[in-house]
């Protein structure tokens, strides 16, 4: 549903995030978010063209984020890189529909929309400070999960994407 851009985006934000407020190189940073060097790159760069990271070039360059995690939404970050555009009208061109949407172009229009919302109500912060005991971004130990009463997985499934 989301493109790979978005994803990695979202990636390189809570990474940022959680070493906050240290500069992060794009080699390190692509190594543990595991992103290719070259995308993540790319990928910055229209993060820091939203003013939502700042980068450095050169020795002891790399990327931080530019604002506070309270103040940063995961819309934000997704209309940075990938804006979600509304459906305003039909996307076919039919002229007897014009900005009346038919109820397919309605529906898709309202799943946008609320995508909208729960982005746009949803910090950075609250993402990283969820209770839930599995964080973005890092491993959970099989036996925390064992305590926690939740069925461990595989080593190799463990490990995500």
């Amino acid at each position: 549903m989301f493109s790979q851009t978005v994803e990695y985006s979202l990636r390189a934000v809570a990474h940022l995030a959680k070493v906050a407020p240290a500069v992060v190189s794009v080699r390190e940073m692509a190594s543990a978010i595991r992103v290719p060097e070259a995308y993540l790159a790319k990928v910055l760069q229209h993060l820091a063209d939203s003013n939502i990271v700042v980068t450095r070039r050169g020795k002891g360059g790399g990327a931080s984020l530019a604002r506070r995690t309270t103040d940063l939404t995961l819309l934000e970050v997704v209309q940075a890189v990938d804006p979600i555009q509304r459906i305003k009208t039909c996307p076919m061109g039919l002229s007897s529909h014009g900005a009346k949407l038919c109820p397919l172009h309605r529906h898709l229009d309202s799943a946008l929309a609320a995508m909208i919302e729960a982005f746009g109500n949803t910090t950075l912060h609250q993402i990283m400070n969820d209770p839930d005991p599995v964080k973005p971004l890092c491993e959970v130990e099989t036996e925390r999960l064992v305590e926690l009463g939740m069925p461990s997985l595989p080593s190799s499934a463990a490990k995500g994407p």
